[in-house]
């Protein structure tokens, strides 16, 4: 393998399949690694994304596992890093995107780094450093009541000052409108106002192509995945199909999902009044002991030789809250996960060859269930959700094509969808 163009670092694994989306419909060849790799890939790519289970753990750990993956992607020769986080910020008072962004720039030794989450293709916009998603400010989203972590004010500067030793301000859409000159003095200004981060305006593609030449020289970029549409074009890449293209597809369909958002809610319940076979599954049994795995793979088997099937813990927010009452957030969340990926490996293990799977922490476990270590970007499916392929000791020779959709991502009739995407 040759010396990667850009090295990335996401702080969850749909995260990763989004900001590696984005990355391979501008023109570069990516993989995305499941954790920190051994060694070198075997690959000859242009960009790497790692990808970290971060998001929620304790600052300190996702601090020391982003250094472990910097010093990584140094090591093949990247010559930027990309610290990409939830288009949602989801991050809580004490982290942990604060930390982890202090983190790198002084491992990096620089003084001055962006923040954006904005990714327009899905509805996440910056203004004025509010953080949109569609028409409503982030904290009257549904993002409020997440159950980790809570997103209750959409002022970007405040949320990220309350993470960070670092002054950070605002470069504003009058400045971003302007293009690559304007933003690049503007950083100028506010180095010598003693910023060290700032929360970048973008309301739309255009703002993040005119961003992206700005950031050309920059040692570290942390953001969305939307930025990443206006990097490849620093490395002189142009789009190409040919940076998407998996092996053939074949085997049977499932989806499992753990994610509790609004979108995914409604991607059930589309899945639901389309007629398919769809199975919930109750925390309350899991925690009383029941094989709630081994009952699900029995009602499946039958199922997946006519068409894909639905597992799903998916709930509205006061169901949630009500799980987490009675056996903790933690807890409820844990058991659920190992549940669904326990759930995702016997299917693949019954001949399930494309998988898709629906939140973030559950793509997590999953993956790992799976025993994946890296995964091959394809084609898109929705803004910031792809196929990718991948192999694991659970599928043949051939391995299975897998999609890890953000619980926030999609349209209602994404998990239909997809696998005619597929085809």
């Amino acid at each position: 393998m040759g010396k990667i163009l850009l090295g990335c670092i996401a702080d969850d694994f749909t995260g990763a399949s989004d900001l590696a989306n984005n990355l391979v419909r501008a023109g570069m060849r990516v993989v995305q690694t499941i954790g920190v790799p051994a060694g070198p890939l075997g690959a000859d790519v242009d960009a790497v994304v790692v990808a970290l289970k971060s998001r929620t753990m304790e600052p300190s750990e996702a601090v020391a596992q982003s250094l472990q993956a910097l010093a990584w992607l140094q090591a093949q020769g990247a010559q930027q890093i990309y610290f990409k986080y939830c288009s949602t910020f989801d991050s809580t008072p004490q982290g942990n995107i604060g930390p982890v962004t202090e983190a790198l720039m002084d491992a990096l030794k620089t003084d001055f780094t962006i923040a954006t989450p904005a990714f327009p293709d899905n509805q996440r916009t910056v203004f004025k450093g509010y953080l949109f998603a569609g028409d409503v400010p982030l904290n009257e989203s549904g993002m409020q009541n997440h159950p980790l972590t809570p997103m209750t004010d959409a002022n970007l500067v405040r949320v990220m000052q309350a993470q960070t030793t670092r002054k950070v301000g605002l470069i504003d859409y009058s400045v971003a409108a302007r293009g690559e000159a304007a933003i690049r003095e503007r950083i100028e200004q506010l180095r010598r106002e003693g910023v060290g981060i700032a929360i970048v305006d973008a309301v739309s593609n255009d703002d993040l192509m005119r961003l992206g030449p700005a950031l050309k020289d920059m040692p570290l970029v942390t953001a969305g995945s939307g930025v990443a549409i206006g990097l490849p074009q620093n490395f002189k890449l142009t789009p190409s199909s040919t940076a998407s293209e998996l092996p053939p597809s074949a085997g049977l369909q499932a989806v499992v999902s753990g994610s509790c958002s609004l979108a995914t809610n409604r991607q059930v319940l589309a899945f639901i009044k389309a007629g398919r076979p769809a199975l919930g599954i109750d925390p309350l049994r899991i925690a009383a002991g029941v094989d709630v795995a081994a009952e699900a793979l029995a009602w499946a088997a039958p199922l997946i030789q006519k068409g894909p099937v639905l597992v799903y813990s998916t709930a509205d927010s006061n169901a949630v809250k009500s799980v987490q009452g009675r056996l903790g957030v933690e807890e409820a969340g844990a058991m659920v996960e190992r549940t669904v990926a326990a759930i995702a490996r016997g299917l693949v293990e019954r001949g399930v060859r494309q998988l898709v799977v629906a939140g973030g922490e559950t793509s997590g476990a999953c993956v790992q269930a799976l025993n994946i270590t890296q995964l091959q970007i394809g084609p898109q499916i929705d803004p910031g959700v792809p196929w990718c392929h991948a192999p694991s000791d659970a599928a043949d020779a051939k391995g299975l094509h897998l999609t890890l959709k953000s619980g926030n991502f999609g349209t209602d009739d994404f998990f239909t969808k997809a696998f005619t995407r597929l085809a």
